[in-house]
């Protein structure tokens, strides 16, 4: 008889005794290690956010592996996650055969997990910890950008809120001040400083005009003409310039420091990102992720709402120490985390801080900008007069110094000083940039940061420095690469930083748990490297 060229399908198959979903789960699956995690926590503070009554909720332990698992295997949206629990027999299993509806994930995700959030994090590091895979010894620190769940045409920039606010001021003061020169009041309804209308102010106008007009009527003075303007320019205030106004108070405080936020979701602000699909870096509402890692595993990680790097080292060191009790012995950040505020930082917390600095690059690869006669770096200073001379001989005395402050509130001073007479110089062009061909060369020289900038210049040029250089751009950006690319996470799909913040631990938590799957894989009997 012929070998059939085929196997034969049996799809439609009826089976006596049907397979129990428990055997289609291979040991030592990912699904398998959530499951343990999840099983070996305190969850009595989970439980405790289910207040009962009503109908039985679904069990919370379920839920959190549920959604541990979904965030571990790159699946975000809440609708996605409530199809897998019909779909995936890792989430059948999990579900115990009962499928999830998208709005309870949701609810599960962004309301009841929230008391616990921080602490199933600290929990999967304590596993990792446990089982070796980080000593918070080293500490890579990165940020990047994520979208928020906003669309890029809803921004409110706070120049235009200022320019408007200041226009409506001046508008509102000049038509108060043509009410009173039509009143003769002894009382101006008018401030004599524009900027002193605000939303209360315009609202008390309104009052006192609306007064006016009952005072009139009830005495019968003023012609029809005079109550007419009167009530013009109460409806004019009420209708226009009072919600503009309230408008424009509601936006300052919704900026709370930033330059920028989005009408969607007014915690995000706008930023360039860097992958943008059109390659531009144009700016979308998003938020500033910083993570520390170790051996690519996430050991924290905090969300910001500053474009910038240098502004969230701190604030992010001080999540740091209030989670674990402690900042690692050294921290590896490039040239983005390299200010003098985060440099006495670090010393002050006895942290090594392998941190690059903005001419790091520059005096590594470029003789000729580090060995230029022009680089002020390499100007004789004469610590007795306190003076530069410059290459052409010239003395540039000390001028004055000012105090130059950071976004939070660090005070750095900066020292100035100016050449006596730059007149006739041969390298004046070189030089100055100024286009006055009389005004004297000045500089401004902030030696506390020159100083950190050497000693971290030399931290980084030793063998360790070297090495751990090299480890920086493997370790965390390896982890922003395989959340981003192969996880598919480059958008939130929460809104407000704290529903944010949340989502990005979970992001976290998820990552961490699938490298210890994978760490934990390869160490299995007849793993392949």
């Amino acid at each position: 008889m012929a070998t059939p060229k085929f196997k034969p399908c049996m799809q439609h198959q009826p089976m006596l005794f049907p397979p129990s979903v428990e055997e289609l789960i291979p040991e030592g699956a990912l699904v398998r290690v959530v499951d343990s995690i999840v099983d070996g926590m305190d969850r009595s503070v989970l439980e405790s956010a289910y207040p009962g009554g009503g109908a039985s909720a679904h069990d919370p332990s379920m839920m959190l592996k549920v959604v541990l698992f979904c965030y571990a295997s790159g699946i975000y949206s809440s609708r996605k996650i409530a199809a897998a629990t019909r779909e995936n027999v890792n989430l059948m299993w999990l579900t115990g055969m009962r499928p999830l509806d998208h709005n309870t994930v949701n609810r599960f995700r962004s309301e009841r997990i929230r008391p616990v959030f921080e602490d199933v994090f600290s929990e999967v590091i304590a596993v990792l910890a446990d089982a070796g895979h980080i000593t918070l010894d080293t500490y890579f620190l990165d940020g990047t950008k994520i979208e928020a769940d906003a669309n890029k045409f809803t921004f409110v920039w706070k120049k235009s809120t200022d320019r408007y606010q200041d226009a409506l001021r001046r508008k509102v003061r000049a038509h108060l001040e043509a009410i009173d020169e039509l009143n003769d009041e002894e009382e101006a309804l008018a401030p004599e400083d524009p900027s002193e209308v605000d939303a209360d102010a315009i609202r008390e106008a309104a009052d006192r005009i609306n007064a006016r007009l009952r005072a009139k009527r009830e005495s019968g003075e003023g012609g029809d003409a005079e109550a007419g303007e009167l009530r013009r320019a109460a409806g004019a205030i009420e209708r226009d310039y009072l919600p503009r106004m309230e408008r424009y108070e509601q936006q300052q405080a919704a900026f709370a420091g930033r330059k920028s936020f989005s009408k969607t979701d007014p915690d995000a602000t706008f930023m360039r990102m860097k992958d943008d699909a059109m390659g531009n870096g144009q700016l979308k509402a998003g938020y500033n992720v910083q993570a520390g890692t170790e051996n690519q595993f996430i050991v924290d990680t905090t969300v910001h709402q500053r474009p910038g790097d240098t502004a969230c080292a701190i604030p992010h060191c001080e999540h740091v120490k209030e989670r674990l009790g402690r900042l690692p012995s050294s921290l590896v950040a490039d040239a983005g985390y390299g200010s003098e505020e985060n440099y006495a930082y670090l010393e002050a917390e006895d942290v090594d801080a392998y941190v690059k600095h903005a001419e790091f690059f520059r005096e590594c690869r470029n003789r000729k900008w580090r060995e230029d006669e022009m680089r002020v770096a390499n100007w004789e200073y004469d610590e007795a007069d306190d003076a530069y001379a410059c290459p052409e001989g010239r003395t540039l005395g000390f001028l004055r110094e000012f105090t130059r402050v950071s976004e939070l509130g660090y005070e750095s001073t900066v020292r100035v000083y100016e050449c006596a007479d730059c007149s006739g110089c041969a390298r004046r062009e070189r030089c100055s940039k100024s286009e006055d061909p009389d005004a004297p060369r000045q500089i401004q020289v902030n030696p506390t940061l020159n100083e950190y900038r050497r000693r971290a210049s030399e931290m980084l040029r030793t063998e360790a420095g070297s090495a751990l250089r090299k480890r920086r751009s493997v370790d965390v950006e390896t982890v922003f690469g395989d959340i981003k690319r192969n996880l598919g996470f480059r958008r939130f799909t929460l809104r407000g930083l704290e529903k944010v913040t949340l989502e990005w631990r979970l992001v976290a938590t998820g990552h961490n748990i699938r490298k210890l799957f994978l760490a934990e894989s390869r160490k299995a009997p007849g793993a392949t490297a």
